[in-house]
């Protein structure tokens, strides 16, 4: 991506969507995170119709680039390429609490506040993933809407930009889907610029007593929270 397109994603208005173009947007973000099986694959026409259908801005070309190399490729290399991108690499995990707490007690805690914001939004967490994996956080966005549903995108944003960037320097097309994303968010400040450089010298956080695993489970299959890739055909 050239430097003044990046410019553009960067300056882009989030106001510039309404909230049921929002919404669309969050939905197809979540599944287009989501690892690609069989029933994703095959909706991949579906996908792009859908990226296509969005209104004009930076979120809607950087999604049509990603679904047209998505379309193209083989399901193997697809398959290959997400485990290697966002299960093998840590700069790149999905699993936004990660970014802010780093593998402390506190990212238990951050995850038990996700559930109760999902609850009490009258969502039931899903059974099969993390609360914190970023398809999750996007479907929950796009059914509680801008304000609460948002929040925890916003208060993650840091951890956003440290995945884009991370998928930026690999090569990895899915950086597309994170432009897209981060476009329709409000944009970093300088103190979120300094905090993103400080977290790629140092890294997260970490302690090593007392602390429960909060790895990706072994499998990331199943739709969060509805079956939204009904709402893409």
């Amino acid at each position: 991506m050239k430097l003044r397109e990046r410019r553009a994603l960067a300056a882009a208005p989030a106001s510039a969507l309404a909230d049921a173009d929002r919404a669309a947007l969050l939905r197809l973000v979540s599944l287009l995170l989501q690892y690609p099986d069989e029933e994703l694959l095959a909706a991949r026409v579906d996908l792009a119709a859908a990226a296509a259908d969005l209104p004009e801005g930076p979120w809607r070309r950087s999604l049509v680039e990603f679904t047209a190399w998505f379309a193209a490729a083989r399901p193997m290399e697809c398959a290959r390429h997400y485990v290697t991108t966002f299960d093998l690499r840590r700069r790149s995990s999905l699993y936004l609490t990660y970014y802010l707490h780093g593998d402390t007690r506190r990212r238990g805690m951050a995850m038990l506040t996700l559930k109760q914001r999902f609850r009490a939004a009258g969502l039931t967490p899903p059974a099969d993933e993390l609360p914190d994996h970023l398809p999750v956080v996007c479907e929950f966005a796009a059914l509680a809407g801008p304000g609460t549903g948002e929040a925890p995108l916003r208060q993650h944003r840091r951890g956003l930009e440290l995945i884009r960037a991370a998928l930026r320097d690999s090569g990895s097309p899915y950086v597309h889907v994170l432009d897209a994303l981060c476009a329709a968010l409000p944009p970093l400040t300088d103190g979120d610029r300094d905090a993103v450089a400080d977290l790629v010298a140092a890294g997260p956080p970490a302690e090593d007593v007392g602390l429960a695993p909060f790895g990706p489970p072994d499998h990331m299959t199943g739709t969060p929270f509805m079956s939204s890739r009904e709402a893409c055909r």
